[in-house]
């Protein structure tokens, strides 16, 4: 018994952190699935129109910033487009690159999104201040920094 709790406490063992981060994914993305769903978003829709919201994109930047396949966001603005949520225009820079831009239709599809995030996170950061909170986005955006960097 010993020889297992020391190996487990031993600096070689992970100490956990992918598991838990990985986990509150999984029960963080199933309630924003539900929630979003409420008001008619997917939650790859939403995140489209939270970055549409501050300026318009190709397809491929919007695959990009999503994290989504090219096919799997040409098929997203399809649907967006049907629903009168974004418009597509031909770049006057780039006759062959199509912007996707937000409708009002589109921004009040987001702010009934961004409705339900605010309540996710409210439940999320339950219990912390507001300083603490805020220390959490910053540790979470050094994560994400770091998770990013070329592999050595």
């Amino acid at each position: 018994m010993n020889e297992k709790k020391s190996a487990a406490t031993s600096s070689t063992a992970p100490l956990g952190v992918a598991y838990l981060l990985g986990r509150a994914h999984h029960v963080l993305a199933r309630r924003l699935r539900d929630a979003l769903a409420t008001v008619g978003l997917t939650v790859a829709q939403y995140t489209a129109l939270s970055f549409l919201v501050r300026e318009s994109l190709s397809n491929a930047q919007l695959a990009e910033r999503a994290m989504i396949s090219p096919q799997a966001a040409n098929e997203m603005v399809k649907a967006m487009t049907v629903r009168g949520w974004i418009t597509r225009e031909p770049d006057p820079a780039h006759g062959r690159i199509i912007r996707i831009g937000l409708t009002d239709e589109g921004k009040a599809m987001l702010e009934q999104g961004d409705r339900c995030v605010i309540q996710i996170e409210a439940l999320m950061l339950a219990g912390h201040s507001e300083e603490e909170a805020l220390a959490l986005r910053e540790e979470l955006k050094r994560v994400k920094r770091g998770l990013s960097q070329p592999d050595l």
